[in-house]
């Protein structure tokens, strides 16, 4: 199938899996991962309506998406890769959400940076899951440590949590894992609930293999990639 048709199939799916229990299909949005995948094939999904694209490293969104967002004002990239801090200060000038937030440390490197172009930038907490290659924050007082770093930096924007589910075939675990974000999106929530740049009302949670479990327990941000523009090609 083509990348529209791909997209097509891929909403379907989210907009189904949401009606059946009982959440809003438009409050779930699909985010085309196009990690190793060229300008042209962007294009594609671009010409077919999709508007939010991930990528996972900063030089490759450098290279690819400043010509992108000219061409197309109305599409947008987060930044869902693990980010090194000296990197921050290129993919601020891109990005307007940043997913893979996962230290105090990046946080005030995202703040110096962002001020010194006056731009506001929206971040997801990671939370580690138990997925052994990922980052992420794995205690709850780590992550108020930096809620309450977070929220006295005028050029930031805490909107919810991230995790990425162990890769397992066990659908438990799976699930466990996105249960367990959501629970912590809504704890935080209630406790930070007066600070206008602290929301944990989205949750970036499900790729192309587990997305379905993922909006069940309140993903508001699916992130696919190969379900939409089939193998990467790991040569470019």
């Amino acid at each position: 199938m083509s990348i529209a048709e791909n997209i097509q199939k891929i909403r379907a799916q989210i907009d189904q899996t949401a009606a059946n229990c009982g959440k809003n299909p438009q409050n779930v949005a699909l985010m085309a991962v196009s990690k190793f995948h060229p300008v042209e094939e962007i294009e594609q999904a671009v010409l077919a309506g999709q508007k939010l694209f991930g990528e996972n490293r900063v030089q490759e969104a450098c290279e690819k998406f400043p010509q992108l967002l000219e061409k197309y004002s109305d599409i947008e990239l987060h930044m869902i890769g693990h980010l090194q801090r000296n990197k921050v200060k290129d993919i601020v000038k891109i990005a307007s959400c940043i997913h893979s937030v996962d230290s105090v440390e990046l946080i005030k490197e995202i703040e110096k940076q962002t001020a010194k172009i006056d731009k506001k930038m929206r971040i997801f907490l990671e939370i580690h899951t138990g997925e052994d290659t990922k980052s992420g924050f794995t205690s709850e007082s780590d992550v108020e440590a930096a809620v309450e770093f977070a929220k006295d930096c005028p050029h930031i924007e805490i909107c919810g949590l991230m995790t990425m589910a162990p890769l397992t075939e066990d659908e438990e675990i799976i699930k466990n894992s996105f249960l367990q974000v959501a629970a912590l999106a809504q704890k935080l929530n209630q406790k930070y609930a007066g600070f206008a740049n602290c929301s944990f009302s989205q949750l970036s949670m499900g790729m192309s293999g587990d997305f379905a479990y993922a909006i069940e327990a309140g993903s508001t941000v699916v992130r696919v990639g190969t379900a939409i523009f089939g193998e990467r090609n790991y040569n470019k």
